[in-house]
């Protein structure tokens, strides 16, 4: 275990040449492995939430004793470091070896880490806490550059393309998978608590204002329930981005191929 004083010292598990530690057939009485205990802590992040999760709540969901998990982790960070990579293979990445145009790849790209997102809650809050330089991710962040270079952007804006469009993905993902999980937490679902949270924001007269200037932009959205709505905005503002690379390549000179 990591002693009190040297935490501060502390960046990443990847970085501490205790990633691998711990893994299958490491040997400890326990009978436990590192793979093992980070499904079991994906598993209890996705049914709990980040707030509920602890060692003692995991060493219990294991049947071991907590001693027994720290074998294998210094601290709660570490574990979830590694939860957080562990999701990121989830993720279905294009084959950049397929005759496949940039924009079609960068579509899967951000419709998959939008359902890793929405799917996984507590990888949002995760994902700006630590570094998030695990095997998975750093596979993930190397077919983005790969597709992004595609693009034919001068080499100045293709960090900024990033940005662009995953930071917006991270945003509608965490805001989308939040919702979500605020309606299971109350017992509706999402269907029921937008009708419910439009009907109570409506009571507030300076909110009801608001809701009647956007009625006419709620009515072109289209869409009968929420997720339709929600794939139509994701979808549209996807287009957006793509269509202000293609403008932006335009503008340099190049060519969007």
């Amino acid at each position: 275990m990591v002693k009190a004083g040297h935490r501060a010292e502390r960046t990443s598990v990847w970085l501490e040449d205790k990633a691998r530690r711990g893994t299958r057939g490491g040997g400890h009485p326990s009978g436990l492995d590192r793979e093992r205990i980070t499904t079991v802590t994906v598993r209890l992040l996705d049914a709990e939430g980040l707030a509920k999760f602890s060692m003692r709540r995991l060493a219990s969901e294991l049947n071991v004793t907590a001693m027994s998990v720290y074998w294998y982790v210094d601290t709660k960070d570490d574990l979830l470091e590694l939860a957080l990579d562990a999701v990121c293979g989830e993720l279905t990445l294009p084959d950049l070896e397929a005759d496949e145009d940039w924009r079609d790849q960068l579509r899967t790209l951000a419709r998959g880490y939008r359902a890793l997102l929405v799917g996984h809650p507590w990888v949002s809050p995760l994902s700006g806490t630590f570094l998030n330089i695990g095997p998975h991710y750093l596979e993930f962040a190397q077919v983005i550059q790969h597709v992004i270079r595609r693009t034919g952007l001068p080499a100045h804006g293709l960090a900024a393309a990033i940005s662009a469009v995953f930071q917006f993905v991270y945003g509608f993902g965490t805001i989308e998978g939040h919702f979500i999980a605020r309606s299971t937490d109350v017992g509706m679902t999402p269907d029921e608590y937008f009708r419910h949270a439009m009907s109570t924001v409506t009571q507030a007269p300076a909110a009801a204002e608001v809701v009647k200037q956007s009625e006419d932009i709620m009515a072109a959205r289209g869409g009968d329930t929420v997720e339709e709505m929600w794939e139509r905005d994701f979808d549209f503002a996807l287009d957006l981005l793509v269509a202000g690379i293609e403008a932006m390549v335009k503008r340099a000179g190049g060519s969007a191929t």
